[in-house]
């Protein structure tokens, strides 16, 4: 049975591209992505939605308060009968009507060793901390900021004359690798939680 996927986003949407690589790649079997939504208009991931004949979807959040928005999303999820949901660059957070509907079926990509520096601007801020190894990792989405269980982490070396640019590129070329993989694992169902642990199962 092929798993449905929808991706939340918010950017220009290079994780996406990454996951629709690995897809048509067949890297990920037994999965599609079925719905790409966007709280920007302007947002570059919705323009590789549709490059790749994936239904892109803007939601405009000003008509809503934040659980009616949260309602609307899960209304199209449903609609795509979505098994698994990615955050890829996806700048809001979650409330409970998304979590509860998609509990342990949602994914997201952050720019640190978690759970050090959370949030935003994870990068700059592990850079102006003066740390010596950065990274990125892979987590299911609980109700808490960037603080569900670990799926998979990335170490990246701060080197001699890095900016916080050069190290962000870096940490994303990472992000590139790891998320496929993650995602890869869940949908052949060898990701297991056990408390704050993920197991990978063989």
């Amino acid at each position: 049975m092929t798993v449905k996927i929808a991706v939340l986003v918010s950017g220009r949407g290079s994780n996406l591209q990454a996951i629709i690589d690995s897809i048509e790649k067949g890297y990920i079997g037994n999965a599609a992505i079925h719905v790409v939504i966007s709280n920007k208009a302007d947002a570059y991931a919705l323009k590789r939605a549709r490059n790749h004949g994936i239904n892109a979807v803007f939601l405009d959040p000003s008509g809503y308060d934040r659980a009616e928005y949260d309602r609307a999303i899960v209304s199209i999820l449903k609609q795509h009968d979505t098994s698994l949901l990615l955050l890829a660059g996806y700048f809001r957070l979650l409330g409970s009507e998304i979590i509860e509907a998609y509990r342990n079926r949602i994914l997201n990509i952050h720019p640190s060793l978690l759970p050090a520096f959370k949030g935003l601007h994870a990068q700059k801020q592990a850079f102006e901390y003066g740390v010596k190894v950065a990274g990125c990792t892979v987590h299911f989405v609980d109700e808490g900021l960037d603080s569900g269980p670990i799926i998979l982490q990335s170490c990246v070396p701060v080197i001699s004359g890095d900016t916080e640019e050069t190290l962000t590129e870096r940490i994303l070329e990472q992000e590139h690798i790891i998320y496929p993989e993650a995602v890869r694992l869940f949908v052949e169902g060898k990701l297991k939680i056990e408390g704050r642990n993920v197991v990978s199962l063989s």
